[in-house]
């Protein structure tokens, strides 16, 4: 993904749900942020998730989180030449896919 794309897509968290269940919701963030940074090609560092995904994903506690998420993925370059990778939740009307993003008029 170039700087200034947008994706939504559609992640599976399911395989959070083997192992321990003390601390699915933390390792169900760990797996968003490393499929994030898989597909945008930045490091795991430079992902973003805004709260909106964190507070979806721990809604339901810390031993049973969902088992999809659906989030919208947007590549930026701040000030200093660093490529990040923004995550929030997407609109339950989008689908997965590359989407073309409005500017928004002042």
């Amino acid at each position: 993904m170039e700087p200034g794309e947008a994706f939504v897509y559609s992640f599976n968290l399911s395989r959070v749900y083997y192992g321990r269940r003390s601390n699915r919701a933390k390792r169900a963030v760990d797996l968003l942020r490393s499929l994030v940074a898989r597909h945008a090609k930045v490091s795991p560092e430079s992902v973003k998730i805004l709260d909106d995904v964190n507070n979806y994903i721990w809604s339901r506690g810390i031993q049973r989180p969902p088992r999809r998420v659906k989030v919208l993925v947007r590549v930026i370059k701040d000030e200093e030449g660093n490529v990040k990778a923004l995550v929030e939740i997407a609109n339950k009307k989008l689908r997965p896919g590359k989407i073309e993003l409005k500017e928004k008029s002042q």
